[in-house]
């Protein structure tokens, strides 16, 4: 890989204002994820069975569309892709004030989920184009998700406000607000200067066939992506856990969520030097995966627990759990980058985010399954995953290493 020294001032103005747009555009997406539930079945009225069908189906063009997307960031500049991208979404966005039916919400839900994958492999790519270094890209990365997660906050913050009131026009408000973000996002990436990754460009569908065909580092990503499981922990085994196996009050589990995420603001950058070659990510992998498994098994020695005693106990569990994403998140990112080719460095990164969108998909599922229908047992089979995924890596990227392609 070619290294640079220090950003140029033209450079850390456009990172700059990427930063700044993912914030504006998180916040819209938290307004939405917010509402949209409530939006499409209570004053659309479309049922929920319809509503999750249409998701999922969603969820899957996104799955396909992911590597083709990336792809085309390393065949064209990854800036207009991602323009383009934004562009779509924000018609998409604004085209739900306008679903009036099945079909409608169909097709512009698989116009806005389906994007989301792949922009964000698209993204990771410009950066890749404006950053030469690793290190550098993964600490860029770290800003922008912190930028991503205040954003997210901001706006589940206005999102409350708007099914608090409870009125079709507070969602209208809303919904045109986000799009609004997003158009935001689209004027500023086009202001960033354009940018083509580094060597000669391939066609479309070689660079989709080397990350696909690329079977170590397609076993590095699964593995990694296991380890996203941690976030289905915090949305869906926890709640779940809280109400069903303990008599710990459920507010318990909304101030996990406020000691992730404030973590998440204050550590996501630093952790970032715990994953500066992909040898460190992978120790820094192992060690989350650990981490998590321990978070699992404090959870697991709550059940039916109660008083300041097991509250201490969900309280370290979420420290656990916040060392365990912090790694993970970092450890992804350089792993990631790390071991992928650069010229179809779009393509790979769409390959990562399909494969962490797949484990996000059945997540979920798995929690309410195992934690919610089995409890104390479903904490433990969630623990091994964790260890499983964590005790496979050091071989996955040993075998990676040893078969990285000459032009990386």
């Amino acid at each position: 890989m070619v290294g640079t020294g220090p950003a140029t001032g033209t450079t850390a103005g456009a990172l700059r204002r990427l930063l700044w747009g993912r914030g504006v555009s998180a916040l819209g997406d938290g307004m939405w994820f917010t509402i949209w539930a409530l939006y499409l079945t209570g004053i659309v009225g479309i049922s929920a069975g319809t509503v999750g069908i249409g998701m999922a189906v969603a969820a899957a063009f996104g799955l396909a569309a992911a590597v083709p997307l990336g792809a085309l960031a390393d065949r064209h500049d990854p800036r207009r892709v991602l323009v383009v991208i934004a562009v779509v979404r924000t018609a998409a966005m604004a085209g739900y004030l306008l679903v009036d039916g099945v079909w409608s919400f169909l097709v512009v839900t698989v116009a806005f989920v389906a994007l989301a994958n792949g922009g964000s492999a698209v993204r990771t790519a410009l950066v890749a184009a404006l950053v030469r270094d690793n290190r550098a890209r993964v600490r860029e990365l770290a800003r922008q998700r912190v930028a991503q997660h205040v954003g997210y906050a901001a706006g589940a913050g206005l999102g409350a406000a708007v099914l608090a009131v409870d009125r079709p026009v507070g969602y209208t408000v809303a919904i045109a607000a986000n799009a609004v973000t997003f158009a935001v996002f689209a004027v500023v990436t086009a202001t960033v200067p354009g940018r083509r990754v580094h060597g000669p460009t391939r066609p479309v569908r070689a660079n989709v066939r080397a990350a696909v065909g690329d079977l170590p580092y397609v076993g590095v990503t699964a593995a990694v992506a296991l380890l996203s499981l941690c976030w289905a922990m915090l949305s869906t085994g926890l709640p779940l856990w809280i109400s069903q196996s303990t008599r710990l009050p459920l507010v318990l589990s909304g101030i996990v969520v406020v000691i992730s995420s404030v973590g998440i603001a204050a550590g996501q950058v630093p952790a970032t030097r715990l994953a500066r070659t992909p040898a460190a990510a992978t120790r820094t992998a192992v060690c989350s995966g650990v981490a998590l498994a321990v978070s699992c098994l404090l959870l697991a020695s709550t059940s039916g627990g109660a008083g300041p005693v097991a509250v201490t106990v969900v309280v370290v569990a979420a420290l656990a759990h916040l060392a365990g994403e912090l790694g993970y998140v970092a450890s992804s990112w350089a792993l990631s980058l790390g071991l992928a080719r650069e010229q179809a460095l779009g393509a790979y990164q769409g390959l990562a985010e399909a494969a962490t969108a797949t484990v996000q998909i059945f997540g979920p599922a798995l929690f309410t399954l195992a934690v919610g229908g089995h409890g104390t047992v479903g904490w433990l089979v969630v623990a091994a995953i964790f260890l499983l995924a964590a005790s496979l890596l050091p071989t996955l990227v040993r075998r990676a290493l040893r078969n990285r392609p000459a032009d990386v």
